[in-house]
Order: structure tokens, then sequence, then C-alpha cells
């Protein structure tokens, strides 16, 4: 030993099994023990024990790296759109000099869908889920509507006039039809038919109209009379004069009756007063064919023959709104039961049109060219939807998404125009008659969220029968 090594204490050489020892702890990444393996606190997945000949799939090429390459294209996709995904990155040196790799067709193992995580949930550019008031479930597909009625009813002498109202139900779940000279009842829950009236060989069922307790219906007649009919004892209340030609629109607001008729007027009855109307509403110029209250019972829209759409409070005599776009009668009106004040009306065969309109701010909102005449509308309660039944020249029934006015589905059967339109109390079905003399049950909206029930009618009323 010199005195340069005694001065910096170094100690003398070691034996040649303490080198081996040092050089195995230098060198531990590069060693791998005979009897056990050395463990970290990085799991790396080892497929060599994997016996991918059980789920019919190849082996994995070596050297692939599937969690790398995925998170790859979830960020890329998150950073530059869904239309960067397929884009290929530019090859570093040691990429070019690797053999090219590929996604894995399937996986190894399989989750029920229940268990499924959506592409969303594992985009770096989320938001949690758990936070209150947001949602980031995937798209849900559009819904499925039966294209064909699970119902038809036969019903002789319906008759094939647009300017007539024949078709109504109740919200005791009982469906009102004006036959000829008759009126029907058939209920949607025991499929029972009972004849109401008759109105005997020089009259005519124009329109037919419940209250909303469900309990007496309102019928016009051609020859210019109402009837307020109970409906529990098929008995005659009243008739209520006043029109001089034939009724063919009716609509209730509590115990407030109005009714539209060919002689262009509108009569405001209260069924409690002893007088046959309580005030006139003049404006239209020609036969009055649609009337509906809002729901708030507020507001009164009319549709005429004379292509106006007009707008009544509940005390005004002249209207307050008017609107004059259509190019056609006005006969399909419906309100809207989830925003207050949006109207919607649709034209005859020379406009063909559904508008809207928002009667708080007296705005024409947009319009929809249905190509063929627009004869009955309806809302949906249950969601924001609604429907149409058309004439000329496709006899069809379409179900729309409103606000974008997407179709959801269109409806085909029917042989002549489809001027006749009822939805079920429940909201999920409605009915529709036309000059072919039948009347055909469709379930076209789904049910409310906390309906747990089907409809009452449902499917074990299948079969084709006769109303009368």
């Amino acid at each position: 030993m010199d005195h340069s090594s005694a001065h910096l204490n170094i100690p003398p050489p070691p034996e040649a099994a303490s080198l081996r020892h040092v050089d195995r702890m230098i060198n531990s990444n590069h060693y791998t023990s005979p009897s056990r393996p050395i463990y970290s606190d990085r799991f790396i997945p080892s497929r060599s024990a994997s016996k991918f000949a059980l789920f019919d799939i190849s082996a994995p090429p070596e050297g692939r790296d599937d969690s790398s390459s995925a998170y790859t294209t979830l960020l890329r996709t998150a950073l530059f759109g869904p239309d960067a995904a397929g884009v290929v990155p530019p090859l570093t040196p040691e990429k070019a000099a690797s053999p090219a790799m590929t996604l894995p067709s399937r996986n190894i193992f399989r989750y029920k869908t229940e268990t499924r995580q959506s592409m969303h949930s594992l985009s770096p550019f989320m938001c949690d889920d758990s936070l209150p008031g947001v949602s980031h479930g995937p798209v849900k597909a559009p819904r499925k509507v039966p294209r064909s009625p699970f119902k038809v009813l036969d019903a002789p002498a319906l008759q094939d006039d647009f300017y007539l109202n024949l078709v109504d139900w109740s919200s005791h779940n009982v469906l009102a039809v004006g036959l000829g000279n008759c009126v029907y009842l058939w209920n949607a829950c025991s499929s029972k038919v009972t004849k109401l009236c008759d109105l005997g060989i020089d009259d005519l069922v124009c329109s037919v109209g419940w209250a909303q307790r469900g309990t007496h219906l309102a019928v016009g007649t051609s020859n210019g009379k109402v009837q307020i009919w109970d409906a529990s004892r098929c008995k005659k209340i009243r008739s209520m004069e006043g029109h001089r030609l034939r009724v063919g629109a009716l609509a209730w607001s509590s115990s407030l009756l109005s009714s539209g008729g060919r002689d262009k007027n509108i009569y405001q009855r209260d069924i409690r007063a002893q007088e046959d109307f309580v005030s006139k509403l003049s404006g239209h110029k020609s036969e009055v064919c649609g009337l509906k209250w809002s729901y708030d019972n507020r507001e009164l829209a009319s549709g005429g023959n004379d292509n106006r759409l007009f707008v009544w409070n509940q005390h005004s005599t002249q209207p307050v709104l008017k609107y004059c776009e259509h190019t056609a009668a006005v006969k399909a009106i419906a309100w809207s039961p989830h925003l207050h004040g949006l109207l919607a009306s649709g034209g005859g065969t020379a406009d063909r049109c559904i508008r809207f309109w928002n009667t708080t701010t007296n705005s024409h909102l947009s319009c929809m060219d249905t190509g063929s005449q627009v004869c009955n509308l309806v809302w949906s309660k249950n969601v924001n939807e609604l429907v149409s039944t058309h004439g000329y020249s496709q006899n069809q029934i379409i179900v729309w998404r409103y606000p974008t006015m997407s179709k959801l589905a269109t409806l085909t059967g029917h042989t002549y125009r489809v001027l006749y339109l009822a939805i079920s109390p429940d909201g999920q079905t409605i009915v529709t008659g036309a000059g072919d003399e039948t009347l055909r049950f469709w379930n076209v909206f789904p049910s409310p969220k906390s309906q747990n029930t089907e409809s009452e009618i449902g499917a074990s009323s299948l079969g084709r029968t006769i109303i009368r």
C-alpha cells in the first residue's frame, strides 16, 4: 500500500466473491435472479402466459404498446376533433425503424353492455360525471316509432270533409266519433261501443268536443245547433242556438264552450247561464274550421277558410292578434303544453306549411313546408314533439321533434285524407280518422318519466273491429 492510498483511506482490494456481489447491485436492471423475479413499483403486464387460443384471437405482436396508442388517439381527437382521429403523425427515426403497429381487433375480456364505459369518459378534456348538474352520457339513439297501427276500427259513414271535427278523446279514456247523424262512444279500456245520440234524418253531426272533466260532450250539428250531452247517462242536457249554418268547430275552457260555424261567427257559451251564448266574436270572412283554447285558458286561437289565424282573449269580441301568412284554410291549430304562448298552425292544400308563433311577443317564429295539405296538429304533453296529419297528396302522419322539426317517423296506411286526430289522456297514443271510414290507433309518444305502466289500450286490443 503506497502513501497516497493510505491518505485517501481506501480499503484493501476485495475478494472475488465480494466483487461479483457489487457488480450485481450496480447492474441490477440487467440481472435476472435464477430463483425469483425482482419486483418494482411499476406494473408492466405480461402476456406471455395468456392463452389467446381460448378466445379465438391471435396473439398480439411483440413490442406493441396498446395503452399508449389508445391514449394518443383519444388525445388527438380531443384536441383536433373527430376528423383528426385517423391522421397518422409523422414518424420519428426510432418509429421508422420499428415494424408497423395495428390496434387490436377485439379484447380478450368482454363486458356486458350495461357496464361498458363510454369513450367520452376516457377523454382527458371531459368533466367529472359526478359534478352536480353535469351530464356527459353518450348521445341517445333516435326513438323508434312503430310504423303500423296497433288497432283499426271500422267507422262507416265517417265523412270526408276537411272542415269538420268528428273525433275527440276524453280524459276518461272514451272516444267520441260522429258518424252520419249519430254519435258513438268507444271505451278504450273495455272496447265497449255505446250509441250516444241520433240527430234524425234531417241533420248531421259536424263536430264533437269533450269537456275537460270528461263527463259531458258537446255536439255541433248541420242545422246550426250545439247540444250538450251527459255521456254517463246518454241524456241531452240542453240545446243552444245562435249559428245560422253548420257548426264545424268546438273548444272548451272550463264551463265556457266556444263554437265556430260556417256563418263566419264564433259564439261563447257559458253552460251555467240561461242564455244560449254570452258573446259573439266577429272577424273571420269565411267558415271557422279550427278552434283551440290555450292550456291556461287565457287565449283562444281560431282558424278559418279565409286563410286567417286569429287569437282572442277571454273578454275580447275582436281578435287581439291577426296572422295572415297562410295561403289556404287554417284548420290545424295546437298550443304547446311546454312553453307559454307557443302556437302552431297548419294550412291547407295551397299552403302545406306548419307555422309557429309566439303570441306573447306577437312574432312569427318559423315555417316548415310539409309538402301536403295539413289537416291536424297535436302536441305531446310528455315530450317536446308534435304530430301532424295530412291530406293531398300523401295522406301521411308525421311525428316531429321541436324546435328542430326533424322527422321522427312518417306513418302511412290511410287511403284518404287524414282529416281527424285525437290523443289519448296518457299522451302516448293517437287516433286518426279518414274518409276511408277507418280509425287507426298509433303508439307515437313515450310515456311520462314518472309513469311505468303501459297505456290502458295496450296491445291487448289488437285487431280490427267495427265501432257501431
